[in-house]
């Protein structure tokens, strides 16, 4: 395949990976000029009705479910004997190679991952339509530490009009497949839960719960045997998200989570409860480059106003201080060299102009496990909303990096010399990570710079926001 040219635009570079039912490949997209994902049903059942079938149902489903969680199919088509279906292109690792390479993950960054997953998974079981395959494999982790569930090929409706899997048929992956499902009996969205489950299990531990010598050896044991705690594998784990873990891989169906966006309040609440690790640099954000890729970058310590100073010297000859103090007016202000930036007040000019006002100051508090959080919406239907940030001065500013235990929402930066509004664009939109810093457009100084939310993706949480 490498070098052919599938549909007329997309030029195959080269294989990323195979299944048993497809092979996936990099390739360009001539038209658009990027990089795409190509996914190629094998020659072998090009012929088969229901394979083909499969494979057009794993597009028409991934085509309705546009989240920032879920990663984005592009286009599908045939050529010949090629059936073909083309997605965004994720430039990193799925998280089984992440767990192969790192071993157990920190218990926040294995949190916040499985958070971002099961928002996505909340977000497709909406829509009616359950994944049935969720693994480590089927979850990519881009350069940002943004997840995207991937690989909806067995995915079905939840209330399908024609199945063409029916009940007594066995799809899934062993290692994490739910015992409904290993028995070939009906399936809905509590599967996945299931399924993730296993896959939280596995980040907490480095391994899934269950091992055997064979696929069926496995698979018996998720139908018959008591679920592993996994503080018995792993103390330092929290009671709270021991908990989730024993809730959504209950054996019974109906004794797991109602729902998968209770499954996802579940998992935020447990987040909140670990919030203060963030001043220890828990981040979740996966980075590549050397061979400490993929370890959380490490935050200093917050430091009394009293005592300033972290000396770093790199080459003979750098130094950096960065302090975080506390204003004793009640609002909080983070500083990096002179730069000081206080939040003053939210801004939401084209809602009812409030944004949670009362929760402003938490987000340059120096507190990173308090935080200042948008309305919960469930369709966004504004050009955005924002949180304004005071300078006390006119002064260029170069990056700013924002800190969140939600992340995944879509934000870009405005600034400006009046507090009431007539913002300019000061950098590009940009999806914001668990730690993502915004490289600002510069060559102007402004004394208010604002945090201008274009997609809450429900609800937008910032914990610490600094210049640097």
């Amino acid at each position: 395949m490498i070098g052919e040219l599938i549909g007329g635009r997309y030029v195959v570079e080269d294989l990323v990976g195979t299944g048993g039912m497809s092979s996936v490949y990099r390739a360009r997209d001539n038209v658009l000029e990027r990089q795409v994902a190509l996914k190629i049903l094998h020659d072998r059942f090009s012929g088969d009705p229901e394979y083909v079938e499969r494979f057009r149902r794993e597009a028409r489903a991934i085509a309705s479910l546009n989240h920032p969680n879920i990663v984005t199919i592009i286009d599908r088509g045939e050529l010949g004997r090629h059936q073909f279906i083309v997605f965004e292109h994720v430039a990193g690792e799925n998280l089984k190679d992440v767990v192969r390479r790192r071993g157990p993950l920190p218990i926040h960054e294995a949190v916040a991952l499985t958070t971002q997953v099961a928002r996505g998974l909340a977000f497709a079981h909406d829509h009616g339509v359950v994944h049935r395959d969720v693994k480590p494999q089927n979850v990519l982790i881009d350069e940002d530490g943004t997840a995207k569930v991937t690989d909806f090929g067995i995915a079905r409706a939840i209330d399908p009009g024609d199945e063409l899997t029916e009940t007594g048929t066995v799809l899934g992956t062993s290692g994490y497949i739910a015992p409904e499902q290993a028995s070939g009996r009906r399936v809905d969205s509590r599967s996945d839960q299931y399924s993730l489950g296993v896959v939280l299990f596995e980040l907490l531990t480095g391994e899934p719960p269950y091992s055997g010598d064979n696929v069926m050896a496995v698979a018996m044991k998720h139908l018959h045997e008591p679920v592993p705690r996994v503080r018995e594998r792993r103390g330092d784990v929290p009671a709270s998200v021991d908990a989730i873990v024993s809730r959504a891989m209950a054996k019974r169906p109906e004794d797991r989570f109602p729902s998968t966006d209770d499954m996802v309040a579940a998992l935020e609440a447990a987040q909140s409860s670990m919030a203060a690790d963030l001043s220890e640099g828990a981040t979740g954000v996966l980075r590549r480059g050397d061979g400490r890729r993929g370890r959380p970058a490490r935050r200093r310590r917050l430091i009394s106003p009293l005592v300033a100073a972290l000396a770093v010297v790199v080459a003979g000859a750098l130094a950096l201080v960065f302090v975080v103090t506390r204003n004793d007016g009640g609002a909080g202000a983070a500083s990096v060299g002179s730069v000081k930036l206080t939040a003053v007040r939210d801004y939401d000019p084209q809602g009812d102009g409030s944004e949670h006002a009362e929760a402003v100051p938490r987000a340059t508090d120096g507190d990173p496990s308090t935080f200042w959080t948008t309305e919960t919406y469930d369709t966004f239907a504004k050009p955005g909303v924002g949180l304004i940030l005071d300078a006390g001065k006119e002064v260029e500013i170069e990056h700013l990096q924002i800190a969140t235990d939600e992340p995944g929402f879509t934000a870009e930066i405005l600034a400006g010399n009046n507090s009431a509004g007539g913002f300019v664009p000061y950098s590009e939109e940009q999806e914001i990570g668990s730690r993502t810093t915004l490289e600002l457009a510069g060559g102007a100084s402004y004394r208010y710079y604002v945090i201008w939310i274009t997609d809450p993706n429900r609800r937008a949480h910032v914990n610490e926001v600094r210049a640097g």
